[in-house]
């Protein structure tokens, strides 16, 4: 998968690079493999986009970290001390790429359906971005688009007003299958609705598009579920951080990442304080 000569040098627009080379290939796995075998479909993506990325960023980026949702102990936190595990290579790097190859593995999975993507971003420790990311990239193979911080989409406009000049209400996006009890709160208490959708990356790209007003999420995801689409809306303008309000962190060591909201500047003060009455309790 190497043909057609270098890829930019840019780190923005190696990313897009990076995750349209994906994407092609999980096109590729679902035509010839079909879906009469779900569960096969699924490994199979992962893992050929998985190899796909991990080959191309040893070869034109060999100096630089990597984590991966499907590299092996990919999961497992690193504490100060511990003689069990060898401490990963990225909490020493000063450029970690954080990449899922595949963000919606059911979706994919399923025939007919648009809502997965492949996730590349870069974590750069000088911070000089939100969040300290530096490129992302999210690409909807499927859906023939590709979002990225080279060329960051313009901040979604307004949704156009109901009968009688107001706005309509508030549309968040939420899990399809299992859109958690708090949302489901939040969304009675604001008038909101839910606007079902599979994949991290395909919500946020939702309210990039203006499709949507915001996404909330709780109750478990890891860095490379949040980064590319992250770093992406925050170039875009968009607002990024923890349901409390804090700050998203990247390449931390322990690399779960449970929760957060991306929505337009102008919902956040009202969202994040209608958040702090319907928070899941930890």
């Amino acid at each position: 998968m190497s043909e057609g000569g270098s890829p930019p040098v840019i780190d923005a627009a190696f990313a897009r690079w990076l995750a349209d080379r994906a994407g092609q290939v999980l096109l590729q796995v679902r035509d010839e493999m079909g879906y009469a075998d779900p569960k096969a479909l699924k490994a199979a993506g992962d893992r050929a986009a998985h190899d796909l990325l991990r080959r191309e960023l040893a070869r034109w980026r060999p100096a630089d970290a990597v984590l991966s949702e499907e590299d092996d102990h990919s999961r497992v936190a690193w504490q100060d001390g511990e003689q069990t595990a060898v401490r990963p290579q990225r909490l020493g790097a000063s450029r970690v790429w954080i990449v899922d190859p595949l963000d919606g593995t059911r979706e994919f999975s399923e025939e007919g359906r648009t809502d997965w993507a492949v996730h590349v971003a870069l974590w750069t420790a000088d911070c000089g971005r939100p969040h300290c990311l530096s490129a992302g990239a999210v690409a909807m193979p499927a859906r023939h688009r590709t979002m990225a911080t080279d060329h960051p989409p313009a901040y979604p406009p307004l949704p156009p007003p109901v009968s009688g000049g107001d706005s309509g209400p508030i549309r968040i996006a939420a899990s399809r299958t299992r859109p958690p009890a708090f949302v489901t709160a939040l969304a009675e208490e604001l008038g909101a609705e839910l606007v079902p959708m599979g994949s991290a990356g395909v919500k946020i790209a939702a309210v990039v598009n203006g499709d949507a007003d915001a996404y909330v999420h709780a109750g478990g995801q890891y860095e490379w579920d949040s980064a590319a689409p992250v770093a992406v809306a925050s170039a875009t303008g968009l607002h990024a951080s923890r349901i409390d309000g804090s700050a998203l962190k990247y390449n931390e060591a322990d690399p779960k990442l449970p929760d957060l909201v991306v929505c337009r500047k102008d919902l956040a003060p009202r969202l994040l304080a209608a958040l702090q009455r319907h928070l899941p309790l930890t």
